[in-house]
């Protein structure tokens, strides 16, 4: 049977395989109705959103300067935007469940296969940044500490990377929204905390917010916009999210909150931070944070926290287009334990092969988070709806929402890949 957007990589539905179509149709249809509530689901849109991203805001203010925050509003905007046109998308076909499944409605197997690839790039690539991160700041919290293992020695931080993906294993064989909605609402109290902290540690902890910083820095924008788009990153996330609710009529209020939540919430860190620290930042901002303080110590535990709550939802598109290429071959439960657990063992060797958390994420904004998060959406929706033919105010907003896009990933993936050659 032909691949069609029925044969959806969705957490709740499996691929078909056999041609009784009006019997699987009908199982389709049962299978698709989400159990997931309003406030679960908004809690697994905020873990989505509110990521580890929340850490390098104040790094991308500092490279763009004072004006570039504007843009984080714009990129905020836009994303908000392209979520709403994955909804639309979702709503033309029942049988559409995943992000891939819209590729295939707007541009058939090839459009499936290279939103599959964008899709499965980014989300790994954003787990992998997961585990650096907890290995940088592991090591800032306990220097000094490694192991030797029949006489080679193993650095701290790769040390630290290992024992937290050994930590975040047993999530990832999680596969019910509803328990991972739990999950995820420690995930955005995280976020609370570490930015509640850090306006702490700047405010009684001797800090102090008296860095000026500068204006307008042109040669800082294209880090800064990768970085701003790197914070949006979630859409492939979103069909997920849309197929387990309850509710489905319910999703744009979903979208909205969440986006008004982490727009808050990354401009009041990226200004706190940029006012704290101003032009030496680091990429992680709990790297500035001095370690003796009670407050450098809440946010730093806290932000330890932050990547075992994402890390499963992130992964999750990722084994379900896994799981249900193979679901014909093998007994579920077995082989779902072994490709999960592998796909968190892959993730440490990236993670100990590229461990610069800032570049790497720069990267990921660059070309992944903006293809996948902006041009894609915009793309599939100008082909399923057909507005691309029509004159018109909305399509003329997509097709330049698509151009501005394409620059971004041209600027953006060339300085990002400049500055992790420049490390190497």
């Amino acid at each position: 049977m032909e691949s069609g957007p029925r044969d959806g990589y969705s957490i709740t539905i499996p691929l078909l395989v056999d041609n009784h179509e009006k019997e699987q149709d009908k199982l389709c249809v049962k299978e698709a109705e989400g159990n997931t509530s309003f406030f679960k689901t908004c809690f697994n849109g905020l873990n989505a959103l509110s990521g580890v991203g929340i850490l390098s805001v104040p790094y991308a203010l500092s490279s763009g300067g004072w004006l570039s925050l504007l843009l984080l509003f714009v990129i905020a905007a836009v994303t908000f935007y392209t979520g709403l046109l994955i909804k639309r998308c979702m709503d033309v076909d029942p049988h559409v469940r995943s992000y891939p499944d819209i590729g295939e409605l707007a541009f058939g197997n090839k459009g499936r296969i290279v939103v599959s690839v964008f899709m499965n790039m980014e989300l790994y690539l954003v787990a992998t940044g997961f585990l650096i991160l907890e290995g940088d700041n592991l090591q800032n919290l306990l220097p000094g500490v490694g192991v030797e293992i029949a006489g080679v020695p193993i650095g701290g931080k790769q040390m630290f990377v290992v024992i937290v993906a050994l930590v975040i294993l047993p999530t990832v064989w999680l596969s019910n929204m509803n328990i991972i909605s739990f999950i995820s609402a420690s995930g955005v109290l995280a976020s609370v905390i570490i930015l509640g902290s850090i306006v702490w540690a700047g405010a009684h902890d001797g800090i102090g917010f008296e860095q000026k910083g500068t204006l307008l820095n042109w040669k800082g924008i294209p880090t800064a916009v990768s970085l701003y788009a790197f914070c949006y990153c979630a859409h492939p996330v979103f069909p997920t999210l849309y197929t387990s609710m309850e509710n489905k009529k319910q999703f744009s209020k979903v979208l909205l909150l969440c986006f008004l939540f982490c727009t808050v919430t990354y401009a009041s860190m990226a200004v706190a931070g940029f006012l704290m620290f101003g032009s030496n930042v680091q990429s992680q901002i709990t790297l500035n944070l001095p370690t003796k303080t009670f407050s450098s110590k809440v946010a730093i535990y806290t932000t330890l926290v932050n990547p075992v709550a994402k890390y499963a939802l992130m992964v999750t598109p990722i084994v379900n287009a896994i799981e249900n290429r193979f679901r014909a071959y093998y007994s579920k439960k077995p082989i779902s334990f072994l490709i999960r657990s592998t796909l968190v063992i892959s993730t440490v060797v990236v993670a100990l092969s590229i461990p610069f958390f800032g570049d790497l994420m720069s990267l990921v904004g660059a070309f992944l988070s903006v293809t996948a998060s902006i041009i894609l959406p915009c793309l599939c929706y100008l082909k399923i709806s057909g507005t691309y033919r029509r004159l018109g105010f909305e399509p003329i907003v997509i097709e330049f929402i698509v151009l501005l896009g394409i620059a971004i990933v041209i600027v953006g993936t060339y300085t990002s890949v400049l500055e992790i050659l420049g490390h190497l």
